[in-house]
């Protein structure tokens, strides 16, 4: 069980945690359009997973956009964001923030991605929420790159994983 932390208290993660040299778990969530997303396995681009608490938050908005605008130019890259927020308010979010070149699905439904990549956050009052974390998968299915942000209040290494994407090209 890895743990991260929630302003300095130790929360523990649940499910099963995924690697560097892994193959990538297939799961699925759910989209804005509420139609079932596969995340995961061996296709025909880079995928960037991204899983975050809440978009209602500052740093979970600031890192969703972030990577918008840094994935842009990359169409070497399928990224999706997971939180556990209902698909309507994604959507809403994705609207109001410009939000194009990425997907954001929710998890909310069993929490299947968030088990499946071991980033369930178990205990704290953040329970049952998806901790911050980075997960690069090359065309293979395999986990190139993995960051589990330490502090959840805190953003992720963006150059860290821009640069697995562009070394998994």
């Amino acid at each position: 069980m890895q743990t991260t932390m929630f302003k300095g208290t130790v929360v523990n993660l649940a499910g099963v945690a995924v690697n560097v040299g892994d193959k990538a778990p297939i799961v699925t969530a759910i989209g804005t359009d509420l139609n079932e997303v596969e995340i995961g396995g061996a296709k025909d681009k880079i995928q960037l997973l991204i899983t975050v608490p809440s978009l209602d938050t500052d740093t979970c908005a600031a890192e969703t956009r972030r990577f918008n605008e840094d994935v842009n130019n990359l169409d070497i890259c399928e990224t999706t964001v997971v939180s556990m927020d209902l698909p309507f308010a994604s959507e809403r979010f994705c609207t109001t923030s410009g939000i194009e070149n990425l997907s954001v699905v929710s998890d909310y439904l069993d929490k299947s991605v968030s088990k499946a990549y071991g980033v369930l956050m178990d205990d704290n009052k953040l329970k049952g929420l998806s901790a911050r974390a980075v997960f690069v998968i090359d065309r293979s299915g395999t986990v190139v790159y993995k960051e589990i942000v330490k502090e959840v209040t805190a953003e992720p290494n963006y150059e860290a994983a821009l640069e697995a994407i562009k070394e998994a090209r």
